[in-house]
């Protein structure tokens, strides 16, 4: 819409390109892989700190067979600045706290790890992806297993709890 404000564009950009790193996240999380090739340009790139830096579609190929099996993870995106370059480029800057609990060799654990991940944004048409992602790792921690619900505060039989899952178990999927 060319007659629309400058100032209130920039925010609909800024918020479109939040919208599609959050989603990437719950792709990653909910092993929703549709979401997570969404958030790249066909000819999208991704330089995954040292583990992976290649054409974004080799690197979904290699995480859609990961996250199926994966254990539970849950990302929560922090500090999140988008600068605009213009209309059609910006880049993004994200802090991404991980928790997940893996088993690795039988032996199940939790890990919460921070990275910042650092994305060049292109706009074609109406829509905002990521054209190249630069992430790195900021650090790790890994614990034993020690969940208690808060010690019974919050429920002394966890078995009755509803948890999050995989596509399609997961409410995101079920909620009516």
């Amino acid at each position: 819409m060319a007659d629309r404000d400058p100032e209130v564009q920039a925010l609909l950009d800024k918020k479109a390109i939040e919208e599609v790193l959050l989603k990437f996240l719950r792709g990653c999380d909910r092993a929703d892989v549709d979401l997570v090739e969404r958030a790249y340009w066909p000819d999208g790139w991704e330089d995954h700190g040292g583990t992976f830096d290649g054409p974004a579609s080799d690197w979904v190929a290699v995480i859609k067979e990961r996250l199926p099996k994966a254990g539970l993870m849950n990302h929560m995106a922090m500090n999140l600045i988008v600068d605009l370059k213009s209309a059609t480029t910006a880049t993004a800057e994200c802090y991404i706290l991980t928790a997940s609990r893996l088993t690795v060799k039988g032996q199940e654990f939790d890990t919460r790890t921070l990275a910042r991940c650092v994305d060049q944004m292109e706009k074609r048409g109406d829509e905002w992806r990521i054209l190249r992602r630069t992430m790195c790792w900021e650090w790790n921690e890994e614990h034993e297993l020690s969940e208690t619900w808060a010690r019974g505060a919050i429920t002394r039989d966890a078995s009755l709890l509803r948890r999050g899952a995989k596509k399609p178990d997961d409410i995101i999927y079920t909620a009516a």
